[in-house]
Parts: C-alpha cells; structure tokens; sequence
C-alpha cells in the first residue's frame, strides 16, 4: 500500500508539476511498481471524465455575477442579528431563586452537619460529651478552669431493674 505523500507525488507526476529530477525518478518507479502503475492510471481515468462533464455547465450569468451574488449574500447574512428576548418577570425571578434556594439550602445542611457533631457547649465555656456506647458516662469539660469531670452511673437503672441480687448500699 502506497504513503498519502507517494500519492500526492503521484498526482503531481500526471499534473506535471514535478521537477524533471523527481519526474524522472517517478518514471523508474512506475515501470517497477504494478501498485503505482495502477493507481496512476486509475488517476488519469478520473482525471478524463471531469475533464470532460465540466465543459457541460453553463451559467445563466456571468461568472464574476454569480460570484458577487453570492458573496452579497454572505454579507446580508453575517449583518443580520438575532432580535433580544425579553423575559417576563417570573422567570427573572426565578432565575435568581432557584440558586439561591439551593446556596441557602446548603448552608442550613453545613450548619446542621457541624452542630450534630461538635459537643454542647455550656455558657461558662464548659463542654458536656456524652458516649454513645455508654449511655450513662457523661463527661464534663472545663477549659477556664482547666477541669475535667466524669460522671457514670453505675449500675445502670435498667440493669439494677434485671438483676433480682442487686444489693443496694443505704
């Protein structure tokens, strides 16, 4: 199978617009290549027949006519701007609203997101956790004191309602 840039030579071999140099060298190419024989005389073939179906056309005007109507018509074409929309006052508003609900929306999440998981916070500056694994073991940050405090409530009331030995100390 023949390169693109061997078929352009090709081409330009049966145009004549190689230099006598590279014609010469195409030549020898031709008689040693059935390849690029063949494809040349395909190439002349086509070459023959559109030769021959352009002298058939004829246009009603002359050609430099045609050719200014038609690049008058580019010209009109390009000049002509699509007229501005207008847009009613709902759908302005809602172009606003729809992002804004979802901007709002969003901030409200974050708020819930980090509220959910920060400990409560006592207005001394005390913070209170609580183990979820152990309902009753609480824990009692002070930071301006710098104490911390851990309350657990053993035996749990559930556990003591259970355990039927359960001694209680009065």
């Amino acid at each position: 199978m023949m390169d693109w840039e061997a078929q352009l030579k090709l081409q330009a071999f049966l145009d004549r617009e190689l230099p006598e140099a590279e014609a010469c060298e195409m030549a020898g190419k031709l008689a040693r290549d059935p390849e690029s024989a063949a494809l040349l005389a395909e190439l002349r073939q086509t070459h023959t027949l559109l030769a021959g179906f352009e002298e058939g056309i004829r246009l009603p005007e002359s050609r430099e006519f045609f050719w200014s109507k038609i690049e008058r018509e580019i010209a009109r074409s390009e000049k002509v701007a699509p007229a501005p929309v207008s847009v009613s006052w709902p759908a302005r508003f809602r172009r606003f609203l729809v992002p804004a609900t979802a901007m709002a929306l969003l901030a409200i999440a974050g708020f819930v997101a980090t509220r959910q998981n920060s400990p409560s916070v006592l207005p001394g500056g005390g913070q209170i956790e609580t183990a979820l694994a152990d309902p009753g073991a609480f824990t009692y940050h002070d930071y301006s004191s710098g104490t911390t405090l851990v309350w657990l409530s053993y035996p749990a009331e559930n556990e003591l309602a259970d355990d039927e030995e359960a001694v209680t100390v009065e």
